[in-house]
Formats: C-alpha cells, structure tokens, sequence
C-alpha cells in the first residue's frame, strides 16, 4: 500500500474525514510502528455541552492500526478494522491525542496466530488524552487478520 510514511501521514491529514474533523497525524515513524494523532477544538466537532464530540474522538484512532500492521506483514495478508467499543471517561476539551505502538511481539504474534491459515482477530487497546495526560476515552479496536488465500 505505502511505502513512505509521510505519504500516508500526508494523505490522511488530507483526507476529509481528518481535515474537516480537525484531526491530524502529528507523527508517524519511518517504519510505521509508531504514530501520535491529535484532535483540536473547533467549533464544528464540539458537542452540545461544549466538550469534543464523541465521533470525533472514536474517528481519530480509526484506520491507524490496520494502516499501520500492513507494511509490517506485507501483502501476503488481508489486515481489516473489524470492530470497536468507546468507553467516555471524562469531558475532553482543547486538544487530545492518540498514540499507537507496534512491536516485534505483536508482529509475531500475529504470525504465529494466521501460521495455519486462520483468521485471527487481535485486539489493542487506544487511549485518548487530554493536554495533561488524563484519559478522555479508553477504546479496544479488533482486527481482521489472514493470509491470503494464494499464500495459505
């Protein structure tokens, strides 16, 4: 899919549903297991009492792990969001950001877990958060992993 990472970090921030959201890819590492996204107030994605709107904050972790595990298992595999759950802690206000990890181990364990040919269905955990590092929101994002059929 992308080769360079300031090409993905320069189309998502291009893109409409980040650019119009106020969301923004601040950081993503040469190797793509490392990003930071930030969400900033505006008067379009504030809620009715004033805090960010909740599908703001859910958008802004959105494709971030899937776009961020395909360069890490190449196209031998299909790698699909699959499902998502928010927990709200508290009213977030100003700015707040994300930020994803991917390590060696997950990478291996992912292998590991589609070796056979299965399907595997991990899940990893996003926190959003506030200028002082409070959480905002506590996300569990699952995916869709499985080698292709031709490399099965």
């Amino acid at each position: 899919m992308f080769k360079k990472s300031w090409v993905m970090k320069l189309l998502l921030n291009l893109w409409p549903p980040f650019l119009f959201s106020g969301i923004r890819v601040v950081y993503l590492s040469k190797d793509f297991r490392e990003a930071k996204v930030e969400l900033r107030m505006r008067p379009w994605n504030k809620n009715a009492v004033g805090a960010h709107f909740g599908g703001s904050l859910y958008s802004m972790t959105d494709p971030f792990y899937m776009l961020m595990l395909m360069p890490q298992l190449g196209d031998q595999y299909y790698v699909w969001d699959k499902k998502a759950d928010i927990e709200y802690v508290k009213p977030g206000k100003g700015v707040v950001y994300a930020e994803f990890h991917i390590n060696e181990a997950m990478i291996d364990d992912i292998i590991i877990n589609t070796a056979n040919g299965e399907k595997y269905l991990p899940e990893f955990s996003v926190l959003v958060k506030d200028q002082e590092g409070d959480v905002v929101a506590e996300l569990n994002r699952q995916l869709y992993i499985r080698k292709k059929k031709r490399h099965r």
